[in-house]
Parts: structure tokens; C-alpha cells; sequence
């Protein structure tokens, strides 16, 4: 019989949870390598080649992958066997764990879970509770998987109940371009089949969990159903050309992983669940000898990168005017140094309320431009700690207010930007920027300053003005309403159309 200590549990839970935060899975890294080396799309490749760079770099520096360290799901495993020597749930010492993690002094994690999600969402600063499911299964061990899923992909999570006869290929294929690239492609997507509604979402989580093997399946030859599904899914998906961040490319997805559950005959549940290129899990196994330390992987197992826009424009934000930015091109790439300003959901919220109640803003937005970020805290000597875009798309129903009230110039986020938002942009001549989901810490070595400007009490979502340099991103949307999320994916479409009828 073993015996599994609570602190054993507790820091595990906490080891590993900072371990996934900078550490991406080795075989995740081979994968994305294997996609760079053969991507033909300038715009895909340079974003994949940022993407593998800030992986490197967070595992050298051991600081998160992005700046949205993710909400916590935790998979356990109980042996019937297993006996606890501890004064806590099981329950409370996962989130204990979760909370040593995040408020680790040396590499503190953003805490971006708020308690009355309904009401007054208010922030619960530790990023507890986590979301934790148990089973109960013959043995003498105790499982446990992690994973720190981020808010961006876990909005593009789909769910239908299709009727016995319908296609589920046509529905992946009909799904995922509404998805966007708010989940930050290239990733993995999780597919449940059958049950019911929550167990094929709980199927499809589960499944982002495998290792990335389509290649050695496709080698070898399915043989299933589900992995007849995986290949038909895996290359019809990757020829819809969407691309890394969706601008257009080869590989939209890196796996395809579906698994299934018997079901009613009247029903065909199916939920499709996106993970990220901040694809972030740790599998470890507690026998009773202790608290689990997880091996580090190997740098050897990163490619060597650097990162060198080729004719990338260089900006000064500082004396910037509407007729430069009339120039830019959709795609371009910019470089961008000088003064810049911050604010997320909250603080546009709070903004447009002030706006409409006549009120002065507490921040001169004039010829500015606004980066939708919500950094985590830096530690040592950093200016800011990872710092990458969020969805630009949750900020549309706010942008034509902001544009016609404030004079922005621009905007800077993660993804494409919605007709809502397009159309304020083109009818104010204004422009779009984007920076790549997924490379925070990467960016955040462009920030050499950072100071907050207004709103203290919403945290990482409070206003802050960055002094940047160089730091990195493409012409998203321009002042005509042209957008490369647009181009980019329908050029890419027909070219890998045109690949698979040559091939």
C-alpha cells in the first residue's frame, strides 16, 4: 500500500506548473522545427521562427512562454491502493500547489483567474482554483497531469450535437476558419467524440494531453476509426491555408488528436478544442517515495534561431504621423521604438464608460498607439515581464468609440480583427498592428521601460506607457480595411490547392 504525503503532492503540483511555464514538450519543439524548415510563406515563417526563438529563450531564462500563464487543469489518477497521510482535500492541496507556483518569488506567474465571473469578477491574485477532474482506478500509485491552458485558445472551444447521420469531417472543416486565429495556430486540436455534451468536451481536453505522433501514424497507416479521422482531419485542415497566426501558410495544425465514448443513438455529441503554441503539460507519477522533480529537457533539442526581420521598416512612435501611417502595406513588417501605451477588456470597459459619461480620460491617447497586453510582473532587473498580445478581436465592440474620441493611431494586438473592427479602422484611418501570440517573452526584451499610467486597481490590466525598441510586428489591418488575415489564408488556400493537384 503507499502512502502519498500531502507536501509530496502539494510541490509536485508547484514544480510542475513552473516547469510547463517555460519549458514547452520536447516534442512539441520538433514538431514546430519541422514546420519551420519546410513553411514556403514569408509571413508564417518569420511568425514560427519568433515562435521557436521565445521557446529557447524562456528555457534558458526559465520565464513563461506567454504572458497568459494560463488557467490550470489537473487530471489525477488515484490508485485504489493509495492511502494520504494529510490534513487537506485532495482537492485543496492541488490549488496550494497552484498557488506555490504562481506566487513563486523567483518566476512569478500571472495570475489571471477572477472568482463571480458573472458579477464583479473579481481577481483572485493566486490563480486558484484550478479546474481538477479525478478518477479512481485499480493500483498503488497516484497520477497526475498538468496543464496551464491559456484564455486566447480555450475561447475557440466548440461544441455541437449533431444528428446521427451528419458528417463530422464537414464540421471540423466548417469550424475551424470561425475559430479565427485567436487560438494562436500552429497548435494542436483536440477532438471528443460521443457521450455526452460534457463528456466529448472532457474528451477533447483529455486528448490534448498525447504526444504529437501524426507522423508516425501516417507512416505506419491508420487503423481505427478515430485515427482514420486524425489523417483526413489533420491534412484537410492544414489546406485550408490559414497558417501560423493566421496569415496564410502550410501548417495550421501540428496533430490532430480525437478520442470517443459510446453514445446515445439519438445523438452525436462533438467538441473541438484548440491548444496553443504555448502548449503547456507535465505528466508525472507519485509512488510514495517523495515529491517528483521533472528532468529538464536538453537545449540540443531547440533549434538555433535568431531573429532578423529582412526590410522591415523601422518606426518612431514618438513622431509617427497619419500620412506615414497611410503607407503601410498589409504584412509589412515594422519595428517599432519610442513611447507606447497599454490597455486590455477592463480598462477599454472603463474607458468607453468614462467616454460616454463625458468624462476626461486620465491618459492622452492623441497620435498614440495602444497595445492590448497584460504583462506578468518582471523580476531581477526586467523593465516588464512577458508581454505578448491578446486577442485583438475582444476589443472590436470598443474601437470605433475609442478611434473617434481619443485620436489613436493604432492599434497593436494578437490575431485578426472582426468587421466590426475593420470597418472603425478604415473609416477613421486608422491602422491595425500585430505582434505574435505566443513569443511574450521575446517581445518583452523590446521593452526597456514601463511605468503604470492609470487604472492600479486592474492589475495586469491596468494602463501602463512601455518605451520600446525594435520590437517586432506586421501590418495586420491598413487604413483602407485590407487585412492579411483575409489575404493571407485565401492566397495560401489556392497555392496549397495547386501543391496537392501538381504533387
Amino acid at each position: 500500500m503507499t502512502i502519498i504525503k500531502q507536501d509530496d503532492l502539494i510541490q509536485s503540483i508547484a514544480d510542475a506548473l513552473q516547469y510547463i511555464s517555460y519549458y514547452h514538450p520536447v516534442d512539441f519543439i520538433q514538431s514546430l522545427a519541422r514546420a519551420y524548415e519546410k513553411e514556403q510563406s514569408p509571413a508564417a515563417r518569420d511568425a514560427i521562427a519568433q515562435l521557436l526563438i521565445n521557446s529557447r529563450m524562456c528555457a534558458e531564462g526559465h520565464r513563461p512562454i506567454c504572458q497568459d500563464t494560463g488557467i490550470v487543469s489537473v487530471f489525477l489518477k488515484v490508485g485504489m491502493n493509495v492511502q494520504w497521510d494529510a490534513t487537506m482535500s485532495v482537492e485543496d492541496m492541488v490549488n496550494e500547489g497552484v498557488r506555490r507556483a504562481y506566487q513563486h518569488e523567483h518566476n512569478k506567474l500571472r495570475a489571471s483567474i477572477l472568482a463571480d465571473p458573472a458579477g464583479t469578477r473579481k481577481n483572485t491574485q493566486d490563480n486558484t482554483p484550478a479546474v481538477i477532474n479525478m478518477t479512481i482506478v485499480p493500483g498503488d500509485k497516484l497520477e497526475v497531469i498538468v496543464a496551464a491552458k491559456g484564455g486566447g485558445s480555450e475561447a475557440k472551444s466548440k461544441f455541437a450535437m449533431l444528428n446521427p447521420s451528419d458528417s463530422i469531417v464537414d464540421w471540423v472543416l466548417k469550424t475551424v476558419p470561425t475559430m479565427g486565429a485567436g487560438w494562436c495556430p500552429p497548435g494542436i486540436i483536440g477532438i471528443g467524440i460521443g457521450g455526452t455534451a460534457e463528456k466529448a468536451m472532457l474528451l477533447a481536453k483529455e486528448s490534448l494531453m498525447e504526444p504529437i505522433d501524426i507522423g508516425d501514424l501516417i507512416a505506419r497507416g491508420p487503423k481505427t476509426t478515430a485515427e482514420k479521422l486524425r489523417v483526413e482531419l489533420y491534412k484537410k485542415i492544414n489546406a485550408l491555408g490559414i497558417g501560423a497566426q493566421g496569415l496564410g501558410g502550410l501548417t495550421t495544425v501540428l496533430d490532430v488528436k480525437v478520442r470517443d465514448y459510446p453514445t446515445h443513438a439519438a445523438n452525436l455529441p462533438i467538441a473541438m478544442i484548440p491548444n496553443c503554441a504555448a502548449t503547456r503539460h507535465a505528466h508525472f507519477v507519485l509512488d510514495g517515495s517523495g515529491a517528483v522533480a521533472l528532468e529538464p529537457p536538453s537545449l540540443g533539442d531547440w533549434p538555433k534561431l535568431t531573429y532578423n526581420p529582412v526590410n522591415a521598416r523601422r518606426v518612431n512612435l514618438d513622431t509617427v504621423t497619419r500620412e506615414d501611417v497611410a503607407s503601410w502595406k498589409p504584412g509589412e513588417a515594422l519595428l517599432l521604438s519610442g513611447k507606447l501605451l497599454t490597455g486590455r477588456d477592463a480598462a477599454h470597459k472603463r474607458m468607453t464608460e468614462m467616454l460616454t459619461r463625458k468624462e476626461a480620460l486620465p491618459v492622452d491617447f492623441n497620435n498614440r498607439f495602444i497595445y492590448y497586453v497584460g504583462p506578468v510582473d518582471p523580476v531581477r532587473d526586467e523593465a516588464v515581464g512577458p508581454a505578448g498580445p491578446t486577442t485583438a478581436t475582444r476589443m472590436d465592440k470598443f474601437t470605433r468609440q475609442m478611434l473617434k474620441e481619443t485620436n489613436l493611431l493604432g492599434m497593436i494586438g494578437k490575431s485578426e480583427r472582426g468587421p466590426e473592427g475593420i470597418a472603425a479602422i478604415r473609416d477613421h484611418r486608422a491602422v491595425y498592428l500585430m505582434a505574435v501570440g505566443g513569443a511574450a517573452y521575446l517581445v518583452s526584451k523590446a521593452i526597456k521601460k514601463s511605468r503604470v499610467m492609470a487604472f492600479h486597481d486592474l492589475g495586469m490590466e491596468a494602463i501602463y506607457e512601455f518605451e520600446v525598441e525594435d520590437m517586432p510586428v506586421m501590418v495586420g489591418v491598413d487604413v483602407n480595411g485590407n487585412s492579411v488575415h483575409e489575404s493571407g489564408p485565401k492566397e495560401w488556400q489556392a497555392k496549397i490547392a495547386e501543391l496537392v493537384e501538381i504533387g
